[in-house]
């Protein structure tokens, strides 16, 4: 599995990140998440040039609260170059290099990362001679792009890819079961680790993995090989991580990047809180199975309508991860922590499922008997056939006469049907419509 590179965006205020952030990935948000529930003022995201993938953090979105704007702005340089292979520098072209702008460079240039300067605001050729004040920076040729206009993106991507490093790869057996945990700060991450290796400490070798400074544990229970992916991540301390949770999301985009399957680790203390969904939303995007683990649950006191309640309150904060099973343990009691491998493994099968094309034609086919498929302004949506194309996730084809008039409500109702054939519990499934050649 191919690790997506990281890109990050630093600058300071008023320089236009988040509009570069908002060009780079277009819609994408709005294409892959269809379904209620999914937050959606993200500071991350999938982004793709050329047909390479990579993650975008937008650090201007990550707000520190009371700090001092010049604290702040060093605060998103450092965490930027603690998590990103590539840092696109942004400057004002109109008003010149200011004393903020040489404060980040300072901090990018000791970092040794790559670094892409771009001058934002360059919206037509004479504004091109504002450029070449920039060189002083140290940075080498500073690209012209204008964030209001679109201008200048192409060029500035071609030089962020050119410093990709080159085709990193999880050196594991595709057999291997890859699953991280991840959750806020002090939700039991690294006491549910430790809980589950157990007995086997002594046989689990912490290995870097391939990402930088990401301690793997790995691991073998019943014949079959483990890897939790990135175990330093969960541990990370220090005064910039913890004064905002958002910067725990950061750290476990590179995590999920590298799993099959994640954990969505809740602390039953807690309950739930907005920053639960964004760091769940972000795994369900990246197409990957997911569980979710409710921690500590020995902390509360129960009657016999406890468990079924807080598994609805779930349910309802989560709508978009309705196919995910939920545990409930204790990592300090071991409480009911023999029900958590078996479900790995149940989840970590149905994202590699595949189905074979007559039944999915059998089951899509006998579903649009039972409910016809929809008509839009007196024409009818025709599926002729169905194909899987892809597992992890399962991802499914439907040829058809026009894909506009697949709306959103049918292809719900053509999931849940695969969903009540196959199963698919832990997964997300895709479903693609295209245009059958006549």
């Amino acid at each position: 599995m191919r690790k997506k590179p990281v890109v990050a965006v630093v600058g300071r205020p008023n320089v236009g990140k988040s509009t570069i952030f908002n060009r780079i990935i277009g819609d994408r948000l709005a294409i892959v998440e269809d379904k209620p529930g999914v937050t959606r003022d993200r500071i991350y995201s999938y982004a793709e040039w050329l047909n390479i993938e990579f993650n975008l953090i937008d650090t201007g979105g990550i707000d520190l609260g009371d700090e001092p704007l010049l604290k702040q702005m060093r605060q998103q340089a450092e965490i930027a170059i603690d998590e990103a292979d590539v840092i696109i520098f942004m400057v004002n072209g109109r008003e010149g290099i200011t004393a903020a702008d040489e404060e980040v460079a300072q901090i990018l240039f000791r970092s040794k990362k790559p670094v892409v300067l771009a001058v934002n605001k360059i919206d037509n050729p004479e504004r091109m001679s504002e450029v070449y004040e920039f060189y002083s920076l140290g940075f080498g040729e500073p690209v012209p792009i204008s964030g209001a206009h679109g201008l200048g993106l192409g060029d500035m991507l071609d030089e962020v890819i050119k410093h990709f490093p080159k085709d990193e790869i999880d050196d594991y057996d595709e057999s291997t079961i890859k699953f991280s945990l991840i959750g806020r700060p002090n939700v039991g991450k690294s006491s549910l680790v430790n809980a589950i290796v157990g007995k086997e400490r002594a046989i689990v070798s912490d290995i870097a993995g391939t990402t930088r400074d990401a301690i793997d544990a790995k691991f073998t229970r019943d014949g079959q090989e483990y890897v939790i992916i990135d175990t330093a991540g969960m541990r990370k301390k220090g005064k910039v991580y913890e004064s905002t949770e958002k910067y725990s999301v950061l750290r476990a985009l590179k995590a999920i990047d590298r799993s099959d399957v994640v954990l969505v680790v809740l602390n039953a203390e807690e309950g739930i809180i907005e920053q639960d969904k964004k760091i769940a939303g972000y795994a369900h995007e990246a197409g990957r199975a997911v569980l979710i683990v409710v921690n500590k649950w020995d902390a509360i006191e129960k009657d016999d309508k406890t468990l079924r309640e807080f598994e609805q309150k779930i349910r309802d904060h989560f709508l978009f991860l309705d196919y995910a099973p939920i545990v409930f343990v204790s990592a300090q009691t071991k409480q009911r922590l023999h029900t958590l491998m078996p479900m790995i493994n149940t989840v970590a099968e149905n994202h590699a499922m595949r189905v074979k094309t007559n039944v999915l034609n059998d089951v899509v086919m006998d579903a649009v008997m039972m409910n016809p498929t929809p008509t839009d302004k007196g024409r009818r949506l025709k599926i002729n056939y169905v194909t899987q194309v892809a597992i992890k996730p399962p991802t499914f084809v439907l040829f058809v006469n026009d894909p506009e008039l697949l709306h959103f409500s049918y292809k719900r109702f053509i999931e849940n049907r695969i969903r009540e054939a196959f199963g698919f519990k832990g997964t997300p499934i895709r479903i693609i419509a295209r245009r059958k050649n006549e």
